[in-house]
């Protein structure tokens, strides 16, 4: 059985990070607001990349990665909790991003394709 995107159940399973090491992760204003609410500044976690926000990296990794996994895993941004659901540019649709070793792991449900196209649009 394939777990769900939300569930990250792979991912923990697995003990994999790979998409936390440079990551890229484009952030919302809700993200930020959510991640705020914990009592962290911006710009302790986001850098402005043009127009918009993405999650800081600090020696590589993101800035809330530890051994033990994400410290804010119930509060992570909303692209990684989509993740490995990603979309691809170049063939106009969502894809699931073939960096993930675990991506056959994840059943992708119709309202998972709905949240992406809403995040981009948020984007």
């Amino acid at each position: 059985m394939k777990s769900s995107l939300e569930s990250g159940e792979p991912c923990v399973r697995h003990r994999c990070v790979k998409c936390c090491i440079e990551t890229e992760m484009p952030l919302t204003e809700e993200d930020i607001r959510r991640i705020s609410g914990l009592g962290y500044k911006a710009e302790e976690f986001s850098v402005r990349d043009g127009e918009k926000f993405r999650l800081k990296n600090k020696f590589g990794r993101c800035v809330f990665l530890t051994d033990e996994g994400c410290k804010i895993y119930a509060f992570r941004p909303e692209g990684c909790r989509l993740y490995p659901l990603v979309f691809d540019d170049s063939l106009k649709k969502p894809v699931l991003d073939e960096l993930c070793p675990y991506r056959e792991e994840f059943g992708i449900k119709r309202s998972d394709l709905e949240r992406l196209l809403r995040l981009i649009e948020k984007l």
